[in-house]
């Protein structure tokens, strides 16, 4: 059920693509239709059950189509749905934005307290 108030649509997309994993995913499901185990190869520091947790978030989300193919062992692929495709650009976008920052861009400003002790 939706929420009685409405949410920006910046904080809708942040909500799926939040965390370590979503853009990757995406990035990685870009290059064509994956199993499982491909995506745990192309992200070896990502726990099973995280990647099966992120993944339903995108495909609840419409981002990723989860195929089933029938026999044994059981065969799931997935791929992204054209929602998901034209977020690529967008996350793209993001990357270029990061390159282009001056060198300490990422340095941490010190705190107030820190600035008070001077």
């Amino acid at each position: 059920m939706k929420d009685l108030v409405s949410r920006c649509p910046i904080e809708e997309v942040m909500q799926v693509l939040s965390g370590r994993w979503p853009a990757l995913l995406i990035y990685y499901l870009h290059e064509g239709t994956k199993r499982f185990t491909d995506l745990r190869r192309d992200n070896p520091t990502i726990s099973h059950k995280m990647l099966a947790f992120e993944l339903r978030k995108l495909e609840d989300a419409g981002i990723v189509r989860r195929t089933e193919f029938g026999g044994y062992p059981l065969r799931v692929e997935y791929d992204l749905t054209p929602a998901g495709e034209r977020l690529v650009p967008l996350i793209d976008a993001l990357g270029d934005w990061w390159e282009a920052q001056e060198p300490g861009f990422t340095d941490t400003p010190p705190t107030v307290a820190a600035s008070a002790e001077v």
